[in-house]
């Protein structure tokens, strides 16, 4: 998406005109306008010059938005994009117009109305009086002409916006009331009293000045309030430090931001901002990560963890080595990802968009048809000026405008402050609409990496023995299992006794001697042939693996000395997640590639609905689709292989600690890993869209109340009237009462579930199972004993043609295929054989 700046625009009508007029270019694929931005995001072939040429020739101005920089400067120009500009003019233009009002307003009501003394010059002259508000009214005209260029500069072009019915309701009023002070100077002249005081009466220069007057003052809440829709992005930018200390030749030395490259070492003092993304390599800290991830317990960093920009170190000395600097910075990736999402526009604001095309030529027929009738029925010229004046000032495109991309902006600001990064407007309208989440198991609802569940020692054999022997045999392999129960003992400082010849046996476990004897490590079937093992520990061994653990025996010489068992863990907030996201109506599905023991285990710990296990990355796709039978779904993973389902589901979330590609593919991306964060994007989502209707009924409904009243279609029924400068005082309070509301958002709790709604019925689970056309076989494999090796063949078998999924199970030796054909002997026999494990035939 090219992004450009846009000049000009005041309202919904403007921002539709330019949509219109860029869209129209050929080659241009879509186009997004933002008035609350002032920038337009624009994707397709169409040259640069082309697009800007075309919003030039609708009566606007636009540039393209220059390439960002690194480091600093990027972050820099980022902040001079949203730097408010724009209030403190308006709010000088407001402090000159209320100077010269006063004076207008004290001689045309306060003398007019309650008699208060007037200067000697004017007592009693009507014509002075006249030409005194004349004056006054032009030196406000002229300080807010900005109102009569760009709304007669629209009309030229045939694109009438809010400053064309402030410009005309203003020049209608003025140019009555010169009229009336010309003939009053005639009547005078004429000697007829009577005809000057009646003209009096018809002077309008007032509201002329009251209306501009008013329609700055709500401009200026509106400028107020939509700045502070970016204070998020702004507070985020104030934490991007603008220089780093780097080590040179053993030297420290302070360089710019843009400096710093990538493998270079800088320093990190107690209470210094981290310059650039990074990992530690010497020393260790804590590190307050709120910025970025809004969770307020600092984390400890030792050598090995990673670091990142605008994070703050808070106790220790740290020595890292950078590893994404300038743009690839986590900080700059946020601030992008927040101000790429308001360039765009969500589905709902089309609504607006297509009410804002005719809204503002249909108020200008309205308010000519209004005076023109009242002309025909009314008592006098004025009374149907002052209705038409009032159509015109009280109708408001603003407030249709706004109520859409503030409520969006905000939304997404208070999504950046928690960790939930929306890519696009669309993605946050739409995740609130979600009425099925499909959940990958590794990584999403377990940590994804294995780690030891129980500790079960033989009789007469200690624990700290157990641990010990295991830690001194596992501590020399690279298995994952073997890496799970050593970084366990390692913790507990478990002791660790000497050894040699370690020997590692494929498909079995390992062994070693320990203080003379041999020692092993391994699954059941190498134990027990190697020492005798109680049906008390064969029956927990199988109880151990019916709820997804592996279990690993360990004998020294020929005594068995008992078993660990090791399990991926589930994370901590992943229950609480699964039930918060059933409470709010959405249907929870877990899609994994580990067999169905192991997935039946994981399901039945957090309550999920349905779960599909042993499927193919391309067959998470698969599943997706037929969820989508029954209603949106959202995608939830962080690995490359969740990359395709992320992309075919309507809504793709990526876990922040995950793969890049499974982050590109997403729609939403959540910096802090944690599931819980799943169901606070709905609610952020829920809530925002609530506002967005919020604002968009007030919207329409003060325009299909007010119009009617200013035409004056209630004066027959009750007498109700309306002045022009009261319509223009609801104008202007219309605008900044949807800003403010949208503003609201910034108090609303994203975690807080108490007021969380069923949204519809839950989909039946046995209406929702996947079901797909296949064959069943089953083959034997020896060598697999654990998980692991289960995950080894399961990966090589179903690389093959016509494998739709592979489950395998160690502890039975045997593995079930589902195939879409016939699969030929020798080619199964070869892919297990090929992963390092034995084919021992099909099986029936």
């Amino acid at each position: 998406m090219t992004q450009y700046s846009v000049t000009g625009m005041s309202c919904a009508a403007c921002q539709a005109r330019v949509e219109k007029a860029v869209s129209a270019v050929p080659g241009v694929e879509s186009c997004a306008v933002s008035l609350l931005t002032n920038s337009m995001g624009v994707e397709g072939t169409a040259s640069a010059n082309d697009v800007i040429k075309a919003v030039i020739n609708a009566g606007y101005g636009a540039s393209l938005k220059e390439a960002k920089k690194s480091g600093a400067t990027a972050v820099s120009e980022y902040d001079n994009e949203l730097k408010d500009t724009e209030t403190v003019k308006i709010r000088n233009r407001l402090i000159a117009s209320v100077i010269l009002l006063l004076p207008l307003m004290y001689v045309s009501m306060g003398h007019m109305l309650w008699d208060w003394p007037l200067p000697g010059f004017m007592d009693g002259n009507h014509i002075a009086m006249g030409l005194y508000e004349l004056l006054l009214t032009v030196g406000i005209m002229v300080i807010n002409q900005r109102f009569f260029i760009n709304g007669f500069k629209s009309l030229i072009h045939m694109a009438p916006n809010m400053d064309t019915l402030v410009a005309l309701g203003a020049t209608a009023s003025f140019t009555y009331s010169v009229y009336a002070v010309f003939a009053m100077t005639i009547a005078q002249k004429n000697g007829d009293a009577d005809r000057v005081m009646f003209l009096m009466e018809e002077l309008y220069f007032e509201s002329a000045a009251m209306i501009l007057t008013l329609i700055t003052v709500g401009k200026l809440l509106e400028s107020i309030s939509k700045g502070r829709t970016t204070n998020a992005l702004k507070e985020l930018m104030k934490l991007a430090p603008k220089t780093a200390y780097i080590l040179k030749d053993g030297k420290q030395v302070e360089v710019p931001i843009e400096e710093v490259r990538i493998h270079d070492r800088f320093i990190l003092r107690p209470g210094s901002s981290i310059p650039v993304d990074g990992i530690v390599i010497e020393g260790n800290s804590a590190v307050n990560e709120s910025a970025l991830t809004g969770e307020s317990i600092p984390v400890e960093k030792n050598p090995g963890d990673t670091v990142s920009a605008a994070t703050i170190n808070e106790s220790g000395y740290m020595v890292c080595e950078a590893t994404r600097v300038g743009n690839d910075t986590t900080l700059s990736q946020i601030i992008q990802m927040v101000s790429d999402a308001a360039a765009t526009k969500a589905p709902i604001a089309k609504i607006a968009d297509k009410v804002s095309g005719v809204f503002v030529p249909a108020v200008i027929g309205i308010a000519v048809i209004t005076f023109i009738v009242w002309m025909i029925t009314g008592p006098r010229v004025s009374f149907a000026l002052a209705r038409a004046i009032s159509v015109l000032v009280i109708s408001c495109p603003c407030a249709l405008g706004l109520a859409t991309p503030v409520a969006i902006m905000v939304g997404n600001g208070v999504g950046a402050r928690q960790g939930i990064m929306f890519k696009t407007a669309a993605s946050l309208e739409a995740a609130g609409k979600v009425g099925i989440i499909a959940l990958d198991k590794t990584g999403t609802i377990t940590k994804g990496e294995p780690s030891v569940k129980g500790i079960y020692p033989a009789g007469g054999i200690d624990e700290k023995e157990l641990l010990s022997i295991a830690y001194t045999l596992e501590n020399k392999s690279e298995h994952p299992l073997a890496k799970a129960i050593a970084d366990h003992c390692k913790d507990n400082k478990v002791e660790l006794f000497d050894s040699d010849k370690f020997t590692a046996l494929p498909g079995n476990g390992l062994s070693a001697f320990i203080a003379g004897e041999e020692a092993f490590a391994g699954n059941r079937e190498l134990i027990t042939k190697r020492a005798r093992v109680d049906k008390e520990f064969i029956k927990i061994s199988d109880d151990l693996s019916d709820h997804g653990e592996t279990p690993l025996y360990f004998s020294k010489g020929t005594q068995f000395l008992g078993i660990i068992s090791v399990a991926d863990v589930i994370k901590d907030d992943s229950v609480e997640a699964v039930a918060s996201l059933k409470k709010m109506g959405i249907y929870v599905a877990m899609l994994t590639g580990d067999n169905e023991k192991t997935a039946a285990a994981i399901a039945k710990e957090t309550d999920v609905d349905e779960v599909v296990a042993s499927v193919k990355p391309e067959g998470k796709a698969g599943v997706i689709r037929n969820l989508q039978k029954k209603g949106k779904v959202a995608m939830v993973g962080d690995g490359i292989n969740d990359a395709p389902a992320l992309t075919v589901a309507d809504m793709g979330i990526a876990i922040g600690a995950g793969n890049d590609v499974a982050i590109d593919a997403a729609d939403v991306v959540l910096i802090k890993s944690r599931l819980s964060d799943v169901a606070a994007a709905i609610r952020l989502s829920r809530a925002t869209l609530r506002v967005i209707h919020q604002n968009l009924f007030w919207a329409f409904i003060y325009n299909i109340i007010g119009i009617p009243l200013a035409a004056g279609v209630f004066i027959p029924l009750f007498g109700w009237t309306l002045n022009p400068m009261f319509g223009a005082a609801a104008m202007s309070l219309s605008s900044f009462c949807v800003v403010t509301n949208a503003l609201r958002l910034n108090l609303f709790d994203v975690h807080d579930g108490r007021k969380d709604k069923n949204k519809g019925s839950r989909i039946s689970n046995n209406d929702n199972k996947v079901k797909e056309d296949k064959k069943e076989m089953e083959i034997a494999v020896n060598g697999m004993m654990c998980g692991h090796c289960e995950a080894h063949v399961k990966e090589a078998l179903e690389k093959i043609d016509g494998v739709i999924s592979a489950a395998a199970d160690h502890e039975k030796n045997l593995v079930t295929l589902s195939t879409s054909g016939d699969v030929s002997e020798d080619v199964l026999k070869a892919a297990v054989e090929g992963a390092g494990y034995e084919f021992a035939g099909i099986k029936g």
